[in-house]
């Protein structure tokens, strides 16, 4: 797993590098139509899951290496989804993106615990997939809070996790082969 990840290292910076940018955008913008949001998260969505997806494919000899693919289908799809039917009703685009973040943030938690027996420090892996799946759990609870609550949510959450995936890959980075 450490190999997997250490050789492109860089990616997972860039995953978020544009996790960030994509919650600055939501908290700066916030007056943005809903369609601009759908479109952001799509593109957001399909981003982070063609990184996850490269980082398995290049690795796909190494143990493990499937959970990433998986991770990244998950996204891919959800974005694919949010592009292909802009016109969901809010409710259905707060339910795709909870059920998005929970399947994500349960595949980074498998991967974390993979990672733990090759270094110290995955926690940040783990600690980006607990956030995904409370984020998700939230929205599904507190659906009602209207689209504005979710595109702050969702902003605080994409530069949390971000900063978490940086993290993760700066220290993956003295393993880089």
């Amino acid at each position: 797993m450490l190999t997997l990840l250490a050789k492109n290292w860089w990616v997972v910076v860039l995953r978020g590098v544009f996790a960030i940018l994509f919650g600055l955008l939501a908290v700066f913008y916030p007056g943005l139509a809903l369609q601009s949001f759908i479109f952001l998260f799509a593109v957001y969505a399909v981003a982070d899951g063609l990184g996850a997806v490269w980082t398995a494919i290049q690795n796909r000899t190494q143990k493990q290496w499937w959970i990433h693919l998986l991770e990244g289908f998950v996204s891919m799809i959800a974005g694919i989804g949010a592009l292909l039917f802009p016109g969901l009703t809010t409710l259905t685009v707060l339910f795709l993106i909870a059920g998005w973040a929970i399947m994500t943030g349960f595949f980074e938690i498998v991967a974390a615990i993979q990672l733990r027996k090759e270094i110290e420090g995955e926690f940040w892996l783990g600690l980006g997939g607990l956030a995904s799946i409370l984020f998700g759990v939230l929205l599904i609870v507190f659906p009602g809070g209207g689209i504005l609550t979710l595109l702050t949510i969702v902003a605080v959450y994409a530069i949390l996790f971000g900063i978490t995936l940086i993290m993760l890959g700066w220290k993956l980075r003295i393993h880089a082969p």
